[in-house]
């Protein structure tokens, strides 16, 4: 019964995190990325406030920077999701595999109406136009940076003492 209410969560399962992933790669056509690179990007625009963004997509929790330890198989599959109905490219090369919107992204993405599917491409052409053009060292020594102080936040809270337990 767990299994099956687990299954059935839209918070970050792989369709919402599908539909994540396929904003930043529209947002980001025609250029392609890989798996790293998709994480850094699905963080910001999940969190875009921590990177002096507008509003977040989601509530800051304070241990939100553990997120990008989790976050990967989440989007790879995701990936799997939209690849499986056409609307995802994988190219793989020499370099690795890379993912790219198919033609077929943005006109499935203007079909989505919602509040919070607005508020997310905003997020993504947000993302791209503010860190699309850094290479993935750049981003990645942007995290880095940023990343110890979320480590700082987490190492903040308190755990409860011994006796409490």
């Amino acid at each position: 019964m767990a299994e099956a209410m687990r299954e059935a969560m839209p918070f970050n399962s792989a369709l919402e995190t599908g539909v994540r992933t396929l904003a930043i790669l529209v947002e980001a056509y025609p250029s392609k990325y890989d798996i790293q690179r998709l994480l850094y990007f699905d963080y910001l625009v999940v969190h875009s406030r921590d990177a002096n963004g507008p509003e977040s997509l989601h509530p800051n929790i304070p241990l939100r920077n553990g997120e990008l330890l989790v976050r990967r198989g989440v989007i790879e599959r995701g990936l799997l999701l939209f690849i499986s109905r056409g609307l995802v490219e994988r190219q793989i090369s020499t370099n690795g595999i890379n993912y790219g919107a198919s033609d077929e992204a943005g006109p499935f993405l203007d079909c989505l109406q919602t509040h919070y599917s607005q508020m997310l491409r905003q997020r993504a052409e947000w993302a791209i136009s503010e860190f699309g053009m850094l290479d993935n060292d750049e981003l990645r020594i942007y995290f880095d940076e940023h990343f110890e102080r979320w480590t700082r936040e987490f190492q903040a809270v308190k755990m409860p003492s011994e006796h409490l337990l």
